[in-house]
């Protein structure tokens, strides 16, 4: 099969990324194979393809090069053959999910780790879910959101934060989205409520405060983050991009676990995981039409080096998807 092929970390995905003829993948007892249609890129494809920040390379991904050879994660795609022990998938399904070594023809993925996909999305649409869309979900339960609460996203524009205000609106949450000035029209039309453009007004200057924030953006100190927040209201910090070599804005997300029971605030961050229980929750919304994937750009699998580049200049307004 075709697929995109890593063998060392770097900053360049011409230099670092290739795509090449490899072996098929095999699968276990508890494993489905999927021919894949198309696969989500995100900011998390950029680290897996750097190795930073370097701590990252202690917690598995290998510390001088990658343990995993293809850096795709989120997919969608079609069940081609299922493990002994699989009875929740058949030959034939249409599934969203993730696992590794999304870029590519076909991938071996954990069946509890995979979803029947959305019947009104396409493969396209779909692969841009199981990361992004999951993590959304899981940040906004995290932070016990309910109906009426006012809900402050920054990074409303991009992957995560995309489904994040359209999740909250779910909810019952009164949404503010936070964005840069091209990106206003796009997170209005999200259904967000109010839409703070940062290049010109400071959300963070105490003026108005916030039952939760969710954190996508990842640069703002944690003070400036207090400030904005109620009293008892309740901070998720989700990911962090401060370009910091060794935690790379990982040390943020770490104080506020520190200082959270000290104050009257919750402050913490998210571990997302991947499950079927969360795609199946977000199938739920997506059918009722209360959340739809916002699809910024797709780009064919020889151009994987140009999908990457794009997240991480970060260009996109919503998800980035690669065809394969």
């Amino acid at each position: 099969m075709r697929a995109v092929v890593q063998d060392r970390y770097g900053s360049d995905p011409d230099a670092v990324l290739a795509v090449a003829e490899v072996a098929r993948p095999a699968i276990g007892a508890d494993d489905v194979l999927v021919r894949v249609a198309a696969a989500g890129v995100d900011m998390g494809t950029w680290h897996c393809m750097t190795g930073m920040p370097y701590a990252m390379r202690l917690t598995g991904f290998g510390l001088r090069s990658p343990s995993a050879l293809n850096p795709g994660r989120g997919l969608a795609g079609t069940v081609e053959a299922v493990g002994s022990s699989v009875s929740s998938l058949s030959p034939g399904d249409e599934v969203y999910g993730s696992g590794d070594g999304s870029f590519a023809e076909y991938a071996s993925v954990p069946a509890d780790q995979l979803a029947r996909k959305p019947w009104n999305l396409t493969f396209v649409q779909s692969a841009a879910v199981p990361i992004s869309g999951a993590t959304a979900l899981q940040a906004l339960r995290k932070a016990g959101t309910q109906p009426g609460q006012r809900v402050l996203v920054i990074g409303a524009s991009g992957g995560v934060g995309s489904f994040a205000v359209q999740i909250a609106k779910a909810m019952g949450a009164v949404v503010t989205g936070v964005c840069s000035t091209p990106k206003v029209d796009f997170v209005e039309a999200l259904g967000a409520d109010r839409v703070v453009d940062y290049l010109v007004e400071d959300v963070d200057d105490g003026s108005q405060e916030y039952d939760v924030i969710i954190d996508i953006g990842g640069s703002r100190r944690l003070p400036d983050l207090r400030r904005a927040l109620d009293p008892r209201g309740t901070l998720v910090i989700v990911g962090g991009e401060t370009g910091g070599r060794w935690l790379g804005g990982f040390d943020r997300s770490l104080r506020a676990v520190l200082i959270s029971p000290f104050v009257g605030q919750t402050l913490g961050l998210l571990a997302s995981t991947e499950e079927a229980a969360s795609l199946d929750d977000l199938r739920g919304m997506i059918e009722s039409g209360q959340v739809t994937p916002a699809i910024d750009r797709t780009f064919p699998m020889a151009d994987v080096a140009g999908a990457v580049r794009h997240v991480e200049e970060g260009r996109p307004r919503g998800k980035v998807v690669i065809t394969i």
